[in-house]
């Protein structure tokens, strides 16, 4: 019962030195937090390259370990002096004194022995001398055993570097030096006693004394017993110091580790965040260049290289800004497919390039008169509305606008900005949409004005050829500009002014018309021979999409075609009635009243003998 107690007790006083380990848990979070807390206090670091950021992340963590190391030696080494305290001090001195009890049993036994020896007859000089050396030399060991035992349990109350019951000790002493002491005097007496009375073979007076003298010696061991139990107890709680401090030495040395690798797994997050973010921001900045937006930067957070790519970043983000806004502008005054194709082949204009395109030339028909009664404001009023409406059915169908001539405008369609089976019939297209928007211009026109009638009517005359040119940049030293140049474009300028001689709105040249196929509805008009060439060439109306025409229109160029034909073959009369017809189906037809006029003429005056059915323009 006695032994469970102290167990009990034990098992208590260790988990009482547990229960501290938590205080000190606390007191170590509460010196880490400051750190933490304090964001200021990390800034010079996220302010350091990132050789340095990932250096210190490492001696950090080495840090951390050396200080748990350090921490789990210092652990062990006091669990190592408590463990060689107990093996070395307190197991010994107990052992001493079990073995101080067993030499006094030793000692008593001896003394029967020499007693019997003394009294047997005859008597044994020799072996009563042999007996009495026996029982001096087990007196002295008893003496240094219990000397031994005071000696150790001594040195437990010098040693301060650990923890014991020094007044439980210093009683244990005391008792020992006592209970020896004592023993000694009273054994000295008795056994002077016993030896006189067996020289003097007083036998009964020899019993006597020796049962006086084993009363001594029960009356010793029952004191040693009682010693050595308070012994045994402050072995067992040397033991039980032990154990408490291996375990607070493993929790401790656990807490330290977790938290080591929290603070460290803290800090390396910390520092990593502080390089992936602006990473993340880079890899989004760039995201939004690539998508042509160059309205957002990236906040500098730190001073190291990624910091400064930061930074190099939003510098580039501002030239492409500055450079997109320069290309905006010099988008109104170039055409942004130029631009774009100037950028990225700058070779083109450098060298120029043969290439076969399809060339517009178009005018507002009566535009003289029509700005004689205007202001100058008025007039760049219409103007731009008038430019605004016809460029947008050009830029629907990627055509490139080379140029404003008063009221004119130049464009082109063909390689590198479209493919090179495109630029005939996206031409047509856009020339199509533009004559669709002369109605709508006609009635919006005056309301821009503030007029109830235009001075003069306004339409729309388009010339349109394809054929081989030369693109690149044309210019002096001091200005350059990217333009065609060729027959095509001479060509597309002359069938937009023909326009005028048949009362047509869109002419476009023979290899146009080969290029457009059945995409749209042609009429040929003549066989024209235009100013600046010598070889006559067929010209065509664009009078609609495919299958776009009124039966009106069918009729009238079936007439058409009739009388054309007629009218080559020298056939007047049939050439006639076939373009009166078309006039029927079409009042108005210009190209049919042109030809009944020049029939007219022919009348009067025959065309030569070698006539090819060609017209030839004198005029530009």
């Amino acid at each position: 019962m006695g032994l469970s107690r102290r167990l009990r007790t034990d098992r208590g006083v260790a988990n009482g030195q547990i229960a501290r380990v938590p205080a000190a848990k606390s007191g170590v979070m509460s010196s880490l937090d400051p750190p933490f807390s304090v964001c200021p206090a990390l800034m010079p670091l996220f302010n350091q390259s990132i050789r340095r950021k990932i250096v210190g992340i490492a001696l950090g963590l080495i840090v951390l370990m050396l200080v748990t190391s350090i921490l789990s030696m210092v652990m062990s080494s006091q669990v190592g002096v408590l463990l060689g305290e107990l093996s070395n001090r307190y197991i010994p001195a107990y052992s001493h004194l079990a073995r101080a009890n067993i030499r006094s049993l030793e000692r008593a036994l001896a003394l029967r022995r020499m007693v019997m020896t003394r009294m047997g007859s005859p008597s044994d000089e020799e072996a009563y001398a042999a007996r009495l050396r026996d029982f001096e030399a087990l007196d002295r060991k008893f003496e240094e055993e219990a000397e031994t035992a005071r000696k150790l349990i001594n040195a437990i109350i010098d040693d301060p570097s650990t923890y014991s019951d020094n007044a439980a000790l210093a009683r244990l002493d005391v008792r020992i030096e006592g209970a020896v002491t004592e023993l000694r005097r009273n054994l000295d007496d008795g056994n002077a006693k016993l030896l006189k009375q067996i020289e003097a073979k007083d036998m009964a007076e020899a019993r006597g004394t020796l049962e006086q003298l084993d009363a001594l010696r029960d009356a010793f061991n029952q004191r040693i017993d009682a010693i050595r139990a308070d012994m045994l107890t402050q072995v067992f709680f040397s033991t039980s110091q032990v154990i408490s401090r291996q375990r607070q030495a493993i929790i401790i040395s656990g807490i330290v580790t977790v938290l080591a690798a929290v603070v460290g797994f803290a800090f390396a997050l910390l520092v990593s965040s502080g390089i992936t973010r602006p990473v993340r921001l880079l890899l989004a900045g760039t995201r939004e260049v690539e998508a042509g937006h160059f309205d957002k930067t990236i906040t500098v957070s730190t001073k190291d290289e990624i910091g400064e790519l930061a930074a190099a970043f939003n510098r580039m983000i501002e030239q492409l800004r500055q450079n997109e806004r320069i290309r905006e502008t010099f988008g109104r005054y170039i055409d942004p497919k130029v631009v774009q194709g100037l950028i990225d082949r700058p070779e083109v204009a450098i060298d120029g390039q043969r290439r076969v395109m399809t060339i517009m030339f178009s005018d507002m028909s009566g535009f003289t008169s029509m700005s004689e009664g205007m202001t100058p404001r008025g007039l760049v009023k219409v103007m731009n509305h008038y430019f605004t409406v016809m460029s947008a059915p050009i830029r629907t169908h990627r055509g490139v606008i080379d140029k404003y001539i008063g009221d004119a405008i130049m464009a082109y369609w063909g390689p590198p900005f479209i493919e090179e089976d495109e630029p005939a019939l996206l031409a047509c297209f856009a020339a199509i949409d533009m004559a669709d928007q002369v109605p709508a211009l006609q009635k919006q026109l005056p309301d821009l004005l503030g007029i109830r009638a235009m001075p003069a009517p306004c339409d729309l005359r388009i010339g349109i050829a394809t054929g081989e040119v030369l693109t690149g940049s044309i210019g002096s030293e001091l200005m350059m500009s990217f333009t065609v140049m060729g027959d095509a474009v001479n060509l597309a300028s002359r069938l937009e002014a023909v326009n005028k001689t048949y009362g047509t709105r869109i002419l476009i040249s023979q290899a146009t018309a080969e290029a457009i196929g059945t995409a749209c509805e042609l009429r040929e008009i003549d066989r024209l021979t235009v100013a600046g060439q010598s070889v006559p060439q067929a010209i065509f109306e664009v009078m609609s999409k495919a299958h776009g025409l009124s039966v009106p229109q069918e009729t009238l160029r079936a007439r058409y075609a009739e009388g054309l034909a007629a009218y080559r073959a020298r056939r007047f009369d049939e050439a006639r009635a076939a373009f009166n017809a078309a006039l029927e189906a079409v009042p108005g037809d210009g190209p049919s009243r042109t030809l009944l006029a020049r029939i007219a003429q022919f009348e009067a005056s025959p065309p030569d003998e070698g006539w090819d059915g060609a017209w030839r323009l004198e005029q530009k």
